[in-house]
């Protein structure tokens, strides 16, 4: 018999671009979205903005945040 539970993966690899988070009032549970560019962030915000609390996260190349909540720590 084979072991039981989860199979050990590694953590997934945050493509580059420009990161938002959305979660609904009330709520904990959070989405992250990408987009290309900071237009598209922006396009998102007006859709989302009132009915969901949206956070810029950043942009996110070669791994590392360039600017946003989480500027300079590795993703």
């Amino acid at each position: 018999m084979g072991k039981k539970g989860r199979p050990v993966t590694k953590p997934t690899k945050l493509k580059e671009g420009f990161y938002l988070e959305l979660t609904t009032k009330g709520s904990s549970n959070r989405v992250k979205i990408r987009r290309d560019s900071m237009e598209e962030i922006d396009m998102v915000i007006k859709q989302y903005g009132k009915v969901k609390i949206a956070t810029y996260l950043g942009q996110l190349k070669g791994g590392v945040w360039l600017d946003g909540k989480n500027k300079g720590k590795k993703a």
